[in-house]
């Protein structure tokens, strides 16, 4: 027995945590660069679609009263730590999907399981300030079906919805497009339409194993489950990345070399805590660098090359050194760059690889030299010891000029009540 807890309009209900003037007031959050809309409070959706650039529809919110923001992933992710903590004290075991949404076992609770979803928003409102939806079900795929349906339907059904019931379960299914299902893509919808399976319940009622010898063992599962046949188990830990990458897109064009050499060290400062905080190591990296590729006044260029690491290393300094050294070779002068990225490969765990006896390995003082820096970061906040070759506010850095303030996780930021 499933559950799965959806944030509603997660960064815009972060927004409005601390802003309890804008309760009532339509909110969109920017992408990088205040580049695009990537969410919408439910007010904001008639006057906004996901994804349009925020320079063409400006107005038309100025005019509608609907206010931006910047993203503020320092925010978003501390309160999303909050949910979950909400969350994993009253479920036996809980799987974290994404930032703003976790599956919950379920499976042996005693009692009224919907009086069970109730107490979660409830709680999870009361402590953070965020709304959730609950949907509850014997799969996964069901249950994340039955959250859209939370949604959907929130006066009627109070934000939880329970398909535990037949009757629920295949009234829901004949409501809600084959589209609405999880893992069901556009492109797999077109397919799906051109067999004449247009609903959930026409995709319940299809011959899972034909699917899946039609298209893939995914779709199989998918069908098995809206059936009511779990194919999918919670995952309690998160199975280590293979890839870690970093990349953003500067806060204006850059011509010269050493801000991107700036740029490089910061995302690669950035992918290395990610590569220490999952117990991994790199043997690889790529550094790529590119200029705008939509203006077609500017001269296009992008390249970027693999380096082989010594030896497989989580060592922020050097990693460092050999990002630049690899930047340096790709860089070409007179060219105006938009975007930098660092990708970390061919990851492995300690003690899971196999070397040559007489090869070099990652010396003993670097790791604890590692571990005192993010214990000192930990502590005392992100940045506060770094490389050298890192600035402290980068003049390159991204366009958040309608960001409001880390509220959670910066001294400078906390409420003011005079």
């Amino acid at each position: 027995m499933f559950a799965l807890i959806d944030c509603n309009s997660f960064y815009a209900s972060c927004e409005r945590v601390f802003r309890p003037d804008l309760r009532r007031t339509p909110i969109v959050v920017l992408s990088n660069n205040d580049g695009c809309v990537i969410a919408r409070s439910a007010e904001a959706k008639q006057w906004v679609k996901m994804g349009q650039p925020y320079f063409q529809v400006k107005d038309v919110l100025r005019r509608h009263g609907v206010v931006a923001f910047s993203s503020n992933y320092a925010l978003y992710g501390d309160m999303s730590q909050r949910v979950m903590s909400v969350i994993e004290g009253m479920v036996p075991a809980l799987e974290v999907y994404s930032i703003d949404e976790a599956f919950a076992d379920l499976s042996g609770v005693p009692g009224d399981l919907k009086r069970l979803g109730r107490d979660i928003r409830e709680r999870v409102l009361q402590y953070t300030g965020i709304p959730v939806g609950v949907g509850i079900a014997g799969t996964k795929t069901l249950a994340k079906l039955a959250n859209h349906a939370a949604k959907r339907w929130q006066e009627q059904s109070g934000g939880v919805v329970d398909l535990r019931d037949p009757g629920h379960r295949d009234w829901v299914l004949k409501r809600c497009e084959a589209a609405d299902v999880w893992g069901i893509g556009p492109r797999m919808a077109a397919h799906l339409r051109g067999l004449d399976i247009r609903s959930a319940w026409d995709l319940a009622q299809a011959d899972p194993r034909s699917l899946g010898q039609q298209f893939s063992v995914v779709i199989e599962k998918t069908v098995r489950e809206l059936a009511g046949t779990p194919c999918l188990a919670l995952e309690e830990v998160e199975p280590p990345r293979q890839e870690i990458c970093c990349s953003r897109m500067f806060g204006k064009r850059l011509t010269e070399r050493a801000p991107i050499r700036q740029a490089v060290a910061s995302y690669v400062m950035r992918a290395s805590e990610k590569l220490r905080a999952q117990q991994s190591l790199a043997r690889k990296l790529r550094v790529s660098i590119r200029t705008g590729m939509f203006n077609p006044d500017e001269a296009k260029y992008a390249n970027g090359v693999v380096v082989q690491l010594p030896y497989p290393t989580d060592d922020v300094r050097l990693l460092t050194r050999m990002a630049i050294e690899a930047l340096d070779r790709v860089f070409r002068e007179g060219f105006k760059y938009s975007k930098a990225e660092v990708l970390l490969l061919e990851l492995c765990q300690r003690g899971e690889y196999t070397d040559d006896l007489f090869a070099a390995s990652q010396p003993l003082k670097s790791g604890r030299l590692m571990s005192v820096l993010d214990g000192v970061n930990g502590r005392w906040g992100s940045g506060t010891l770094r490389p050298a070759a890192v600035p402290a506010l980068p003049d390159w850095g991204m366009r958040r000029e309608l960001m409001s303030n880390s509220f959670t996780t910066q001294v400078s930021g906390l409420w003011q009540v005079r």
